[in-house]
């Protein structure tokens, strides 16, 4: 095992990084049947490896768009309507919204393009997926990507001894409330979306979203107080990882990133964005892209 770090800064980064254009990628639209729940996901690129994208909370595919734009010429690239979103199906009840259960339409949708495995990318909700994804299912993982998600077991142990992220994991014991989704809204959950054009697309696809369950999450899958750090094993990651954490990132601190290289059993790349949040895929699209570009396109 070896680890790399990338800072922002590297030259040879730039060197691979994409112009993104204010335009929207050209995407085909299709659903995968999972045990009777339809997931929507759009389809853009005609050759080369699968690449699946996985968006976070509170979010839809479109948040993948420079991404797909950028990759959909050496990828095939997919990017999924979480359960629970836009025009994905919001089945009733927190147990659908387990861990085990947002694996599985993952797997449904790659076995819905006819294929075996993939590349997996994880944003934020995404991320803890993808991290799942890619240990329940590693015959089904050709490499992983997350991005501001750190490993659950890095998260879970900051919850546990970091009074900052303890703070700042308010919002997710807020979620966790009874009839939590009742004081949410699709203009409240939309204002981090700062172009004006995205963000009428943004409102209308949480305006088709379902409040409830998108909470969900949090209520069935995230670490509730008192927090305890968990000193049992992980399923140890097999496949090559990158991980693209903001630094700003004030929900998912970046202390939780400390010592991930423990849990894989593969190379880890891992690449701090200063001046970018939680969504950095958004703050710094160019960047992100570029760093993508250059790591899936790499030698194994």
């Amino acid at each position: 095992m070896y680890s790399v770090i990338i800072k922002y800064f590297f030259v040879f980064v730039f060197l691979f990084t994409c112009e993104v254009k204010a335009k929207d990628a050209i995407v085909t639209h299709h659903y995968a049947n999972n045990d009777g729940v339809k997931i929507h996901y759009v389809k853009a690129g005609e050759t080369g490896p699968l690449v699946v994208m996985l968006h976070g909370f509170p979010d839809f595919w479109y948040s993948w768009n420079e991404q797909i734009i950028a990759l959909q010429n050496t990828h095939r690239v997919v990017a999924m309507d979480m359960r629970g979103y836009n025009r994905s199906d919001k089945p009733k009840g927190i147990n659908h919204y387990s861990i085990s259960k947002l694996v599985s339409d993952v797997e449904a949708v790659i076995q819905d393009i006819g294929e075996k495995k993939a590349v997996v990318i994880g944003h934020d909700w995404g991320g803890m997926v993808a991290w799942n994804f890619a240990m329940l299912r590693p015959d089904m993982t050709d490499r992983l990507i997350v991005l501001n998600l750190p490993h659950p077991k890095g998260l879970s142990r900051e919850l546990a001894n970091n009074p900052d992220q303890q703070k700042n994991s308010q919002y997710a014991r807020d979620f966790q409330r009874p009839d939590s989704h009742k004081y949410l809204n699709a203009e409240k959950l939309t204002n981090w979306v700062k172009d004006k054009n995205k963000r009428k697309k943004y409102l209308k696809a949480i305006n088709n979203s379902d409040f409830e369950a998108m909470l969900n999450y949090y209520k069935r899958n995230y670490p509730r107080p008192p927090y305890e750090d968990n000193a049992s094993e992980p399923i140890r990651i097999t496949m090559p990882v990158l991980i693209i954490h903001g630094l700003d990132d004030k929900a998912l601190l970046h202390g939780a990133l400390n010592r991930t290289w423990e849990w894989i059993d593969s190379d880890l790349t891992l690449v701090t964005v200063p001046d970018a949040g939680h969504f950095v895929h958004h703050d710094k699209p160019n960047f992100v892209n570029g760093t993508l570009k250059m790591w899936l396109m790499r030698e194994r």
